[in-house]
């Protein structure tokens, strides 16, 4: 489904491109003599320079958000933690958008440099914008880690938790909104919104490394996530370290959702979303549940995208609009659903 879905949307967009001529586009250059070119000669720099980055950059966060949200709620076993709902997701925006404020002023003659290699140009700025959003999203988990410190902290603290902490960390982006400049202003409020428009191959080459191995490491946690399930004092009993995975799988569901969303701007409500409908369809085994959540995520994603892409062309929806209109409906179900709410 999810391939099914990435194919239409290199297809549709503000300029449609027949299937046909999409499978030209990639095989024409292997096969000239038997694969015709495609009916416009503008389609093939369509698909490589635009559609196709923007493809690959829904599926590396579509995964990451819904694999670290269904990590997040094992961990902490709450049915309602995720990254956006932890305040994981404002803090790297505020990391992020302290990096446009702040760039140029901190790093200097680097701000702005950008290296080519053969046709990828890789910019400073991207990286800079990658380690804000880790340090803020680390500063948010660490402080929520410390405000539900103790074993009679009940599931709705830890979200209280990170509701405040959200709201401290919005708070930091609309001082960086007051303090910008007009484009920096534009940029930030732009970002927040949370689009695609801006993916390119080299944030794919960047991301791509830091999700295949945190999603690696987390896969590799699944049986000991499930030992979780029972309570700390049973896991414990089975010889998993709660404290030490606790802590190490928090760290790299930070890393792997800052360094998506600062790219992206803020993608709200996928980790949420994504376990929990794995989770009435295939059960509650971590090993089952984390690769199937990241792959529902890019579902979900790429669903939600299409719309915003189609909904007013030529122009475009932000997706993170989209997004809190169904997640905020989704939560809301949550909350009011006995099965669910029993839980938190």
């Amino acid at each position: 489904m999810s391939v099914s879905l990435m194919m239409l949307g290199m297809c549709l967009g503000s300029v449609d491109i027949p299937f046909v001529d999409l499978v030209r586009v990639f095989l024409h250059p292997i096969f000239p003599d038997f694969v015709q070119q495609p009916s416009e000669t503008y389609y093939a720099d369509f698909i490589y320079k635009g559609r196709m980055p923007r493809m690959f950059m829904i599926l590396l966060t579509g995964f990451s958000l819904g694999m670290a949200g269904m990590v997040m709620q094992g961990l902490l076993r709450n049915p309602l933690v995720s990254p956006f709902t932890l305040g994981v997701s404002t803090a790297a925006s505020f990391g992020a958008a302290l990096s446009i404020l702040f760039g140029s002023f901190l790093f200097g003659a680097l701000a702005g440099t950008n290296a080519t290699v053969g046709d990828i140009t890789f910019y400073f700025d991207d990286l800079s914008a990658v380690l804000f959003a880790f340090v803020m999203a680390m500063l948010s988990m660490a402080l929520i880690l410390g405000l539900t410190k103790g074993k009679e902290v009940s599931r709705s603290t830890v979200i209280l938790a990170g509701v405040v902490i959200s709201y401290l960390f919005q708070a930091g982006i609309m001082a960086t909104k007051y303090f910008s400049d007009d484009d920096q202003l534009r940029e930030i409020t732009l970002w927040i919104m949370g689009n695609f428009s801006g993916s390119s191959w080299s944030s794919i080459i960047i991301l791509t490394p830091i999700v295949i191995i945190c999603g690696i490491y987390l896969m590799n946690m699944a049986l000991k996530i499930n030992a979780m399930s029972a309570g700390d004092d049973v896991a414990t009993s089975l010889g998993v370290d709660v404290i030490a995975l606790r802590r190490n799988g928090l760290i790299v569901c930070t890393l792997v959702t800052a360094s998506c969303l600062s790219f992206t701007g803020v993608i709200g409500f996928i980790g949420l979303m994504a376990p929990h409908i794995c989770r009435m369809i295939i059960g509650n085994d971590s090993r089952y549940l984390l690769p199937a959540s990241g792959l529902m995520g890019v579902v979900i994603l790429l669903i939600s995208d299409l719309f915003c892409r189609m909904i007013i062309r030529p122009g475009e929806l932000p997706v993170g609009i989209v997004l809190y209109i169904v997640g905020g409906v989704f939560f809301v179900w949550m909350i009011a659903n006995k099965k669910w709410s029993q839980r938190i």
